[in-house]
């Protein structure tokens, strides 16, 4: 069988690269190959933060799942918490709603979708690419587009983790018992660090009476929390603000954390959104997948236009985007904040700076470019080097 460009995975990222292949086209060249039937479990809080809004009315795709607009954002550590209002409302989706509707905006504008057989392995002959797949076929294209989630056996082809150690995200949605709600607006819980998880948990509403929970934990090389230690970190960090996990526990993935440098691309190969490495600092990945996929469907036409299909510049392109310089930036932060012995030092300036917080709802909202803020960034952390014995004082009594 022969296809002129297959993608791996039909979640966000696969789709949105799909629906940028439609504008260019090419809807009867795509093959998308997902290894799931829809819908499906995914690790994530559900938020469309970022440009996520922005850039599915670029693609033409539409919200038309059931969703709640949050319009504030929560931040807590211990005793503390403060409320941010959102420049725009962020709107929390369920991810098995959201992707199984992305699919079938997909396949109605003429892309092919096979659900229940997966990209297990490709080779490189020359003139095109070799596709294995979980039901034994082999399709030879053009184009290979590796997005397929964290797990992506394209990623690992390319670049081979060895012993890097993987961010941890766990996920678990749970509907409300009778008479309690939840607020909409979405908590970011950063209480569980002085219990030693390096990252943060979370509490987004969600349609239906229902709130997603869970958390994210950077790999910090002497934090090597096991499941089982996280899910109870998550069950004491649930307690805490009144919500009683459900028995069954949450469920949880390994994640690679994007990095500049990581190998993204080959001739005929390229990855995309978790493929190509999560948010390092929030775990974020919708957003990101997307804007990634505009970038990788442009490069793909290119390719094919002039007949050159090396991507050499597929990397730098994506570093230099947007995308690329928050994501790095927020590498740099989170390796500050979570990665290593001085995270009080970090996380007092996060909470207790007048303009910190408000600037990074900027980010989360997509009301600003995070990347562009250096001005703002460098005088919240002058700030903070004359207050940051006071602030650490402080955050030592509202822990608990």
């Amino acid at each position: 069988m022969r296809r002129r460009i297959v993608i791996a995975g039909a979640g966000p990222a696969g789709a949105a690269v799909a629906a940028r292949l439609v504008q260019h086209g090419r809807a009867h060249e795509v093959l998308v190959l997902e290894r799931y039937q829809f819908p499906r479990d995914k690790p994530c809080g559900g938020g469309l933060t970022g440009h996520a809004d922005e850039v599915m009315a670029e693609l033409d795709l539409e919200l038309d799942v059931p969703h709640i607009p949050a319009r504030d954002a929560r931040v807590r550590y211990g005793s503390f918490e403060r409320d941010v209002r959102l420049g725009k409302p962020v709107n929390v989706i369920r991810r098995e709603d959201y992707d199984t509707s992305l699919a079938r905006q997909v396949e109605a504008k003429g892309v092919e979708i096979v659900y229940g057989e997966a990209v297990v392995g490709f080779t490189d002959i020359g003139d095109a690419i070799e596709v294995e797949t979980s039901k034994g076929r082999t399709i030879s294209c053009e184009v290979l587009v590796g997005a397929d989630g964290a797990a992506s056996v394209i990623r690992k082809q390319l670049a081979p983790k060895g012993n890097a150690i993987p961010h941890r995200l766990f996920k678990l949605e749970m509907t409300l018992e009778a008479g309690q709600s939840w607020p909409d607006c979405m908590l970011y819980d950063f209480s569980l660090m002085a219990k030693g998880l390096r990252g943060y948990s979370w509490v987004f509403p969600v349609p239906g009476n229902l709130v997603n929970v869970g958390l994210m934990h950077y790999p910090a090389p002497d934090r090597r929390l096991g499941g089982k230690q996280l899910t109870e970190l998550l069950r004491q960090g649930l307690a805490d603000v009144g919500i009683e996990m459900a028995e069954q526990g949450a469920r949880g993935w390994p994640v690679w954390g994007y990095h500049p440098s990581t190998r993204v691309s080959a001739p005929r190969v390229l990855t995309v959104g978790d493929a190509a490495g999560i948010d390092g600092l929030t775990g974020e990945g919708i957003a990101v997948a997307m804007e990634q996929a505009v970038i990788a469907g442009d490069h793909i036409e290119r390719g094919l236009v002039v007949d050159n299909l090396g991507f050499q510049d597929y990397r730098r392109a994506l570093r230099k985007a947007v995308v690329g310089r928050e994501l790095e930036l927020d590498r740099r932060l989170a390796k500050m904040l979570y990665g290593g012995p001085n995270w009080r030092d970090w996380l007092s300036l996060v909470l207790f700076d007048p303009d910190m917080l408000q600037v990074y709802a900027s980010r989360v909202d997509g009301s600003e470019v995070l990347a562009d803020q250096w001005g703002r960034l460098f005088k919240a952390l002058a700030r903070h080097m004359l207050k940051r014995r006071g602030r650490r004082r402080q955050l030592q009594q509202i822990a608990v």
